[in-house]
């Protein structure tokens, strides 16, 4: 196998899961299998059969028998009668068939042992050999081509490796994925909730969950306010000649539909806030002494993904960011973009994302179609891109194709606390809105010229960052950062006053507290504070009241940490408070 393609192993593993289904329950109707991020999925029309994981054994001990036949895949191309007859009263292969033949080709099909399905290809040279280290992971509905107007269907996730210390290797992380999802301790640690009757990827925050964004973003806010940058704020909805002038109408495919009134222009929900900045920048005349302009916005974008797609806070419909852009002469953009590499590197130590390395995307020659722009301009933006990264001597990779369809960009991807990858940061250089846009600068002699503008996003997303922060910390954030730092206990009724006096002191100096005057008995409020995850949890009994050393429970620890009060009181200012340099 090419090692370089390990979608071909687990796309081919697909096949073979396709293959020992089919022997199972021949009645089902099969529909489409890729390969994803470390595994692969085949969902199946099983009619009134419901398949949980409790038929993994039998699907993989029927995948084990049928493995040894299967020695190359074979590829045959048939008309679309021909395929069809394949599949009959299968609609769903059907409606593919017709979409691949539509202009009169034939479709490919390949064959592997007995078993073939209609496939674009992409397999392993010898599967008998090397897919023998797989393993089934989980079922799940799914509407067929994710729209929740098309049937639901039984989706089948597994995963395929080419050695077993791999396989096993990536089995123990999910195993340590499920303890920390984040979709799971959202619930638990009461942070948000996704809710049938307000949607699909538009996620609800409670209490907790709104103070841990705000402290987030609050966090990115004064670290951009002690560098210059100006906020500003930009409407949700806007006209629909924004976007065309922009280009996002005819190149960008996640937008709403427009929303029409009587004698009005068409609006749009606003699916990215680039085109915004562009005209306040636009609406007041520049002098090259005034540049760099940098403007930031924390604001929302609406994109309609698909409702079978959205999961949790990493894939949502309504995406916070925290938005920026640089208006800058050509001089100046080496030092805007080093002043936000070194934000970012300080972002990722304060929220311990220290182990990251960047993905230099540029256009794809190949479908020049794609992009807008001088290419010359192109090579020139990529360019710079990587000399900055490479001088800092980041670990980084060339993502061909990867850029926007308006210029080259620097994405920022950490490795979180159980190994896994997620992309958050991102900087786009881009030579070419300016021009669209026609903005304008005066020059030292007088002359118009176009500004650069640099767009940048240290979180990406706040709902996403948030997903990954979960994850990363497994819901036990430090102290910093816990929406709830300090719980105090109290031993009874008779010590609730002497409670909010400490936590009257403690808000006082900036720390969030929260009291449990329950009548539960106090044994039973320590174990909830752990269950929550809290920080430092505080007895207050007798002693306490008394003015007595304060016993503070630190989670994860074993001992208790004793500290008269005034000590206990200072170092909670201190050590509450974000770490900014």
């Amino acid at each position: 196998m090419n090692v370089e393609q390990p979608e071909n192993l687990r796309h081919s593993c697909a096949h073979l899961l396709a293959a020992a289904v089919m022997r199972l329950w021949p009645h089902a109707k099969r529909t489409i299998g890729p390969s994803i991020e470390n595994g692969f999925y085949f969902d199946f029309d099983f009619g009134d059969t419901k398949i949980s994981e409790d038929d993994f054994p039998a699907i993989e001990a029927a995948m084990r028998d049928i493995l040894p036949t299967w020695k190359g895949f074979e590829r045959h191309e048939l008309a679309a009668d021909e395929a069809k007859q394949e599949y009959p009263g299968n609609t769903y292969k059907h409606e593919l068939i017709d979409e691949f033949t539509k202009d009169g080709q034939k479709v490919s099909f390949y064959k592997s042992g007995d078993y073939w399905d209609l496939c674009r290809g992409g397999h392993v040279d010898h599967p008998d050999q090397e897919l023998a280290h797989f393993k089934l992971l989980s079922v799940a509905g799914a509407y067929w081509r994710g729209s929740e107007k098309n049937p639901m269907l039984t989706r089948i996730y597994g995963t395929c490796f080419t050695t077993a210390e791999e396989l096993e290797a990536y089995l123990v992380q999910c195993e340590e994925a499920k303890k920390h999802d984040h979709r799971k301790l959202g619930r638990e640690l009461e942070l948000f909730a996704i809710i049938d009757e307000v949607g699909a990827g538009l996620p609800l925050f409670y209490p907790k969950g709104a103070t841990l964004r705000r402290v987030v973003e609050n966090f990115i806010g004064d670290l951009q306010k002690k560098r210059g940058y100006q906020e500003i704020w930009v409407p949700h909805v806007t006209k629909g000649k924004l976007y065309e002038i922009s280009g996002h109408l005819k190149k960008y495919d996640a937008m709403y539909p427009p929303m029409q009134l009587p004698d009005e222009d068409a609006y749009y929900l606003k699916p990215m806030s680039c085109p915004h900045f562009m005209m306040l920048y636009k609406s007041l005349p520049h002098s090259y002494r005034e540049l760099p302009v940098r403007y930031v916005s924390t604001t929302t974008v609406y994109r309609y993904e698909k409702s079978g797609e959205c999961s949790g806070l990493t894939r949502v419909r309504c995406i916070t960011q925290d938005d920026c852009h640089v208006f800058t002469l050509p001089s100046q953009i080496e030092g805007e973009i080093n002043l936000m590499l070194d934000m970012i590197g300080e972002v990722y130590k304060a929220f311990g994302f220290e182990n990251f390395w960047v993905r230099i995307s540029t256009h794809d020659p190949a479908n020049k179609e794609k992009y807008i722009g001088d290419p010359k301009i192109w090579e020139e933006s990529e360019a710079a891109l990587a000399k900055l990264i490479e001088g800092r001597g980041w670990n980084h990779k060339i993502g061909v194709g990867e850029a926007a369809f308006y210029g080259p960009k620097l994405d920022f991807i950490v490795r979180d606390a159980i190994g896994r990858e997620w992309q958050l940061s991102t900087i786009q250089l881009d030579m070419n809105l300016p021009e669209r846009f026609e903005l304008e600068y005066i020059d030292a002699d007088g002359t118009k010229k176009r500004p650069v503008v640099i767009h940048r996003a240290i979180l990406g997303s706040t709902e996403r960052f948030l997903g990954i922060l979960i994850e990363h910390y497994g819901g036990a954030f430090p102290l910093w950062l816990a929406p709830v730092q300090v719980q105090l206990a109290t031993v009874s009724e008779d010590f609730v006053s002497a409670a909010k006096n400490l936590a009257g002191e403690l808000r006082g100096v900036g720390v969030r507290v929260e009291l449990d005057v329950s009548d539960e008995k106090v044994g039973k409020k320590i174990r909830n504070a752990s269950l929550m995850k809290m920080p430092w949890t505080i007895v207050v009994g007798a002693k306490e009241a008394d003015g007595g050393d304060l016993h503070v429970r630190v989670f994860g620890q074993e001992e208790e940490v004793v500290l008269p009060r005034k000590e206990l009181i200072e170092r909670l200012k201190k050590e509450s408070q974000p770490p900014l340099s």
